[in-house]
């Protein structure tokens, strides 16, 4: 059978070209590397869900080199495995979408033209894209819809222009606390705002309203009220009788005719080796796992990989900068009234700022993109709040009833509450994908070798924000307010390397995302923005994803 559709992946990228052309009449196909969890085998277990390799592969089989600077400024490069550390992100049918926290926010206008609208900065790629917001408002107002956005628009300095007034469903309830924090913004003379959220706050779509557990980011959600890319868009895809979705179907080369279109997927199944044919493809597996494939889908006429003539693919990876801190609210501190508030449980803080989305810099005057911060309280995992416990003053270990009364005065004596700071990760030439030439995974094929750099204005930029948030919690009362902000890179916040623009010569795909050496070869994740922005990516993506879907719909 020849599709109309191939789709490499089914996660935020995936999921609205599927729901789009599923429900237009045509035949889809998606290839999803990891299992196909239901809805009602998504459990609040810590251990599968953070303490192990359910999720996301086990880096002895799938490994990925990480390069970085050491501390001596030379770069080192080790594959996961050897270090222990998982690079991965949720790898199951609705991808990373099904683990997401669900902050959402749009970009502002300026996002589209950072180079224009801020300048030049010295070592970064920096490029206006080829679209404006206006081209995109459209289909961000679609995924408020489809997807399941919650919040209260609130008119404020930085609001992006809508066409609707408001989100498709209700405010979240909201914890006690953060009528604290509107208490505290108002003193500092802070705009805080009502932060929106992917999760239903009421009945929709098949899917129930939020349960209010407190186990969001890193979890599957047992109401189906998150708006991963399974629960909102596969699901009614799937009911259409149109769309069929592979699991445990890993792609590993994109077969082309020899003039420039893609005529196979070849994809592992078990240890067979299976493929494709479908009219279009659409790659999104995420940025990084979207290059590794076209790199390594070489032949005669793209020896570099496909669609990678020019040398773009991989080029300017780009993540999400800033950084986290915290908070304690000590119970002693406090009334009995307020440590009763202090204790709600499952509620959600949804409380952001925006106030220095762009900022005049301390040094020189000249205003500057800034960033936005989000407040939560800290995850309910019980296991890593306890293993963080055995730590003493000094950094020394300590043991037995020092151990026991620290972690009880933890969980029964306090509170801590986080946030969580998002500026732009500018692009450089030392933060790519390429293959790496000696890992190999299970199956024999390269790794992706992952080098990252960040630029000194991320840390900068994160910093002056960090500030203005640690101020905030103090004066709401909390104690030992402090803040990480590093270069290092969130794996689950990442886009770039097959970035859009006009010309083959300095990107990867065109203003359809479809790749410019291609016919019919197009990439819906987030490898496609040239820029991040200072929010989380997810809603940027899946409105491009159903701006693409308009634009397949009209050629197919």
């Amino acid at each position: 059978m020849i599709y109309d559709i191939c789709i490499i992946g089914t996660g935020a990228g995936a999921g609205p070209i599927a729901y789009e052309m599923a429900l237009s009449g045509k035949k889809v196909v998606m290839l999803e590397k990891g299992p196909w969890i239901k809805t009602d085998e998504f459990t609040k277990d810590e251990m599968v869900a953070t303490r192990r390799h359910v999720y996301t592969p086990n880096p002895m089989d799938e490994p990925q080199v990480i390069e970085q600077k050491n501390a001596l400024g030379a770069w080192e490069a080790q594959s996961t495995y050897k270090s222990g550390a998982n690079f991965w992100n949720g790898s199951v049918v609705g991808g990373s979408s099904n683990f997401m926290s669900g902050y959402f926010a749009r970009l502002k206008p300026k996002d589209f033209k950072l180079l224009s609208a801020y300048g030049e900065i010295e070592g970064a790629n920096m490029v206006d894209w080829p679209i404006s917001y206006n081209d995109i408002e459209p289909f961000y107002t679609k995924t408020e819809h489809l997807v399941g956005i919650s919040g209260k628009v609130v008119p404020h300095a930085h609001l992006e222009p809508r066409s609707t007034s408001d989100f498709s469903f209700p405010p979240l309830a909201e914890h006690p606390v953060s009528s604290w924090l509107d208490l505290a913004a108002q003193e500092l003379n802070y705009e805080l705002l009502p932060l929106p959220r992917a999760i239903l706050s009421r009945n929709s779509q098949n899917r129930r309203a939020c349960s209010y557990s407190n186990y969001c980011g890193s979890y599957g959600c047992a109401t189906d009220a998150k708006g991963s890319s399974r629960a909102a868009l596969l699901h009614e895809a799937i009911k259409s009788g149109n769309c069929k979705i592979i699991p445990n179907a890993k792609a590993f080369f994109l077969e082309t005719n020899g003039k420039g279109k893609v005529i196979k997927a070849w994809y592992y199944f078990g240890k067979e080796k299976k493929s494709i044919e479908a009219q279009i493809f659409v790659v999104a597996a995420q940025a990084i796992e979207s290059c590794r494939l076209l790199l390594m889908s070489k032949n005669k006429d793209f020896p570099k990989g496909l669609a990678n003539n020019y040398g773009q693919v991989g080029k300017n990876l780009i993540f999400s900068g800033g950084g986290i801190g915290s908070g304690n609210f000590l119970f002693r501190d406090f009334s009995d009234a307020q440590i009763n508030q202090l204790k709600v449980n499952g509620l959600f803080i949804n409380r952001t700022l925006q106030q220095w989305i762009e900022y005049p810099d301390p040094e020189n005057g000249r205003i500057m993109k800034g960033g936005s911060v989000d407040f939560l309280f800290e995850h309910a995992n019980a296991i890593s709040k306890a293993i963080k416990q055995k730590w003493g003053k000094n950094q020394e270990l300590i043991y037995g009833s020092d151990l026991k009364n620290k972690i009880s005065f933890y969980f029964k004596q306090q509170r801590k509450l986080n946030f969580e700071v998002f500026t732009d990760w500018l692009p450089t030439d030392n933060c790519f994908v390429q293959l790496s030439g000696h890992v190999s995974d299970k199956w024999g094929d390269p790794v992706a070798h992952i080098r990252i750099d960040s630029h000194p204005q991320n840390q900068k930029t994160g910093r002056f924000i960090a500030n203005k948030a640690e101020e905030l919690l103090r004066r709401a009362g909390a104690k030992n307010v402090s803040s990480n902000i590093n270069g290092s890179a969130p794996s689950n916040l990442q886009a770039g390397g097959c970035r859009f623009g006009n010309k083959p010569e300095n990107s990867v795909l065109d203003i359809n995302c479809k790749a410019h050496e291609t016919e019919n070869l197009y990439v819906t994740d987030g490898s496609f923005m040239p820029t991040g922005g200072s929010v989380p990516l997810t809603w940027t993506i899946y409105a491009n994803s159903f701006r693409v879907a308009n634009h397949l719909k009209n050629i197919i």
